[in-house]
């Protein structure tokens, strides 16, 4: 198996841009339109928020259910989804930002109903792009790249976002033709974007089992020890990251006095992934993923720690706060789509089974349990603090609602995922043995070779000797 072309890495980042129209979308504004633009209260947003979540969370592994029974001879088992399931998931991001004036119970039913539904459309189309990565390629190095590219197509939409739509933000300004005129731009361009995905990102890697039963797929979840690590890992990263994109425009608005530096943290932000997008596979070939992972977190608790403590009177200490929690969130997003990919071949490994679709899934439901987490505690704080939506200033003891959000809430996170990831077994190392395992077994069964040939069975064992059996 040759390396990827560029423009399929191209094509597969093309596809994190797409999605990222939606889900970054709601994650950095949608909590502002509930209490800002629709009425709804800080307390019953942060509600729902977590309800929602946590129902996208389940949808997940219903998605994955769905990929892992799912194959198509012309497109394969991923590519069908983000070409049907695009056009649906990005007019329900239109209709999520168009909450109609119905009082508050309807508002808050609608609200429910249109977010819920957003959630099910994402996971549909999300899964599939996710597990993708996986089918494309099983070296180490290919996989960093695919992450990479990923990486910097959330941060081009995510720039876009800070850059053009969070300025217009504020008290006074028509929020709802702003949403709506945004949202129905995003149709044309994500659908373009996800077609081009489907179209350039090819499956490659072979697969002995083309239809899963629910059988096969809770056995490999069952017995698959480090995607259960990450997961955890991931879980408790993800409500302090979700805590800090929740909050950090209130934040550089309502405690920095400094709206105008949002478009600034973005183009950074921008620029911290083009950069280690760049350097992380150079770090992943020298240390390994599982190390570079752990000093990512370890930058995001410094971060927080700067956030919270900083003062008023001196916004270039916090804006410098959310600039090194920014780098330490940029590596770690970066490497845990790589990681997750890892824990395919070892559930393969240990059941005979490749799974990628509900491995993804469960990855994908805790990483989204998290975020259900981390922004209904972000509402929390602000209900908590006593946020007044609109004011020009917020009370001491909102400012530290807003504080704790920002920064202790994803410094505790980001420690917490550290020590979960420290008992991580599966290094880059011992990856590379498993693949040369499956390869081996794949081969003795006259299924051919699925690998590349620097990965290559009688070439790993001639370097490592032979490869112990599948257990732990």
């Amino acid at each position: 198996m040759a390396k990827l072309s560029k423009t399929s890495i191209i094509g597969y980042g093309a596809g994190d841009a797409a999605n990222n129209l939606a889900f970054t979308t709601a994650t950095m504004f949608l909590l502002v339109y509930y209490t800002d633009v629709a009425g709804i209260s800080a307390a019953a947003a942060g509600t729902l928020l977590l309800v929602v979540r946590v129902f996208d969370a389940l949808a997940d592994v219903f998605a994955g259910r769905i990929v892992d029974r799912t194959y198509s001879k012309r497109f394969g088992k991923f590519r069908p989804f983000l070409m049907f399931g695009s056009v649906p998931l990005l007019l329900l991001t239109v209709a999520t930002f168009s909450v109609p004036q119905i009082g508050e119970s309807g508002m808050l039913i609608y609200a429910y109903l249109t977010y819920a539904a957003l959630g099910l459309a994402y996971s549909l189309v999300n899964i599939p792009y996710g597990s993708l990565a996986g089918a494309m390629t099983q070296v180490g190095t290919e996989r960093a790249k695919l992450a990479s590219a990923r990486s910097i197509g959330a941060a081009v939409t995510g720039a876009g976002l800070g850059i053009f739509l969070a300025p217009h933000i504020v008290p006074g300004a028509d929020l709802q033709t702003l949403f709506t005129i945004v949202t129905l731009c995003f149709v044309v361009v994500g659908t373009a974007m996800y077609f081009f995905t489907a179209l350039t990102a090819k499956e490659r890697v072979q697969r002995t089992v083309a239809h899963v039963t629910m059988r096969q797929s809770f056995r490999t979840l069952k017995s698959n020890k480090p995607l259960l690590l990450l997961c955890l890992s991931s879980f408790v990263f993800l409500t302090g990251m979700l805590a800090l994109s929740t909050v950090q425009l209130y934040y550089l608005r309502d405690v920095l006095g400094a709206v105008s530096l949002y478009p600034l943290i973005s183009l950074i932000q921008l620029a911290l992934t083009f950069g280690l997008a760049a350097f992380m596979p150079k770090v992943v070939r020298a240390f390994g993923k599982k190390t570079a992972y752990i000093a990512g977190g370890a930058v995001m608790v410094i971060g927080g720690i700067v956030i919270m403590v900083a003062p008023q009177s001196m916004p270039a200490i916090g804006f410098t706060g959310l600039v090194v929690a920014y780098v330490g969130l940029v590596s770690v997003n970066m490497l845990v789509w790589a990681l997750e990919a890892d824990t395919v071949e070892y559930g393969e490994w240990k059941t005979g089974v490749r799974t990628e679709g509900i491995t993804y899934a469960l990855f994908s439901f805790t990483r989204k349990t998290g975020q259900a987490v981390g922004g209904a505690l972000a509402a929390y704080a602000l209900a908590w603090g006593g946020y007044s939506a609109g004011a020009a200033t917020q009370s001491a003891h909102a400012e530290f609602g807003i504080r704790a959000a920002t920064g202790l809430i994803p410094a505790v996170g980001a420690l917490v995922a550290i020590a979960i990831m420290l008992l991580y077994p599966l290094t880059d190392k011992r990856h590379a043995q498993i693949v040369a395992e499956v390869a081996a077994r794949r081969a003795a069964n006259g299924e051919g070779a699925v690998i590349d040939p620097e990965l290559s069975t009688a070439a790993f064992r001639a370097q490592r000797g032979p490869v112990p059996p599948p257990t732990e």
